[in-house]
């Protein structure tokens, strides 16, 4: 009886070895539905504080992923997260994102405060944030639809240097009121 047990054992070692040995890496995909409970599905947001994802630029989240981990860029729970993952896993999120459709919200909106914001953009932010903040330069993200609430915390981050900025974005951002910061936001938030 001895004999059969031990041989069971060895079997049942072999046989764990043998599959964790021949176990692919996680996916892409396998990866960002991690992001999910957040982010929402493929990267659509799931809430007001969240931004989406979706079609964001592979550097950029590379460089937000970074930041976090490093702890350059403020955060509360995602500074904890980035640090379970690696570069190439900061990397194959960032390319999952990058091929999603970016998602605008419907969103009530303060009219005036929004052409105030237009206004704001093209005199200070449409060399970088391009289509009105719909496509990608560089490293700047989508902020095209985004929830007004998370462009909200981001101006407060940014204006409270809680966030370190660029010296270019600096350069735009330092001498704006924070009601024309919250424009800016109403403004990226109304754009569809």
């Amino acid at each position: 009886m001895k004999i059969i047990w031990s041989r069971w054992v060895l079997a049942a070692g072999f046989l764990t070895m043998s599959a964790t040995s021949f176990a692919l890496p996680p996916s892409p995909e396998m990866l960002a539905n991690a992001c999910a409970g957040c982010h929402g599905t493929n990267g659509a947001s799931a809430g007001p504080s969240m931004p989406s994802l979706s079609g964001q630029s592979k550097v950029a989240i590379v460089e937000a992923m970074k930041g976090f981990k490093s702890g350059e860029r403020p955060a509360t729970v995602m500074g904890r997260l980035a640090k379970g993952y690696s570069d190439a896993d900061y990397e194959a999120m960032g390319e999952f994102f990058e091929k999603q459709k970016p998602i605008a919200y419907k969103q009530a909106l303060n009219k005036a405060k929004i052409a105030k914001g237009q206004k704001l953009h093209e005199k200070n932010c449409a060399r970088c944030h391009i289509e009105d903040g719909k496509e990608i330069k560089d490293n700047s993200p989508i902020v095209a639809g985004q929830w007004l609430k998370y462009l909200q915390i981001q101006m407060d981050d940014y204006s409270s240097d809680k966030r370190k900025m660029f010296d270019r974005k600096a350069e735009k951002m330092k001498p704006l009121s924070k009601d024309d910061l919250d424009a800016i936001a109403y403004y990226y938030a109304s754009v569809k």
